[in-house]
């Protein structure tokens, strides 16, 4: 337990609702009344995002999230597979559980994951990954009309804009938060 004029953004919480990750946090003084602390709240399991607000000094329920380093292995018709690096233990997780993050996995690609009570709740990928090129249209010169990029396709199935001088079997860095292109790789 611990109490809400204690809780700082970025702590987890663990609430009779469902697990909790703490965005925002504003301690409020009203000129009559209680103190209290509004909160806003990511929920982990289901990433939606909700406005709480409780008294002050009020004692709520702390999760303690275990965040570990794993190699993601392969992907098969049951879901992924990750590697812990320490344990050698496997892990499997499933398409829906990933989400969008599986267009950003690389064989190989290491991952941080979070687990609560041994079960995971999320993954984290590094600010950019590395992913080859696998299709391209060639670039048709004097093209300007579509500022200078093409579409092209990445060893994981993710289309990305690119400039015109990207070809097959090149490596681009991609940035994981936005999709955008950063820089092709020597």
């Amino acid at each position: 337990m611990i109490s809400t004029n204690d809780v700082k953004p970025g702590m987890a919480l663990n609430l009779p609702d469902g697990l909790y990750q703490v965005v925002e946090y504003q301690h409020v003084k009203p000129g009559k009344g209680k103190a209290f602390v509004r909160m806003k709240l990511k929920n982990l399991t289901s990433g939606g995002v909700v406005e709480r607000t409780f008294r002050a000094g009020e004692n709520i329920p702390r999760a303690t999230i275990d965040r570990r380093d794993y190699q993601y292995l392969f992907r098969d018709d049951l879901g992924f597979t990750f590697m812990d690096g320490e344990t050698f233990d496997q892990l499997m997780l499933t398409t829906e559980a990933i989400g969008a993050e599986a267009s950003y996995l690389a064989e190989g690609a290491t991952v941080r994951l979070s687990m609560f009570e041994g079960k995971p709740i999320g993954i984290e990928l590094p600010a950019a990954v590395e992913l080859e090129v696998t299709h391209t249209e060639p670039a048709v010169r004097g093209d300007r009309v579509s500022s200078a990029t093409k579409p092209v396709t990445l060893s994981t199935g993710l289309v990305i804009h690119t400039p015109l001088f990207v070809d097959i079997g090149d490596i681009v860095k991609v940035d994981t938060r936005t999709g955008d292109y950063i820089t092709r790789v020597s």
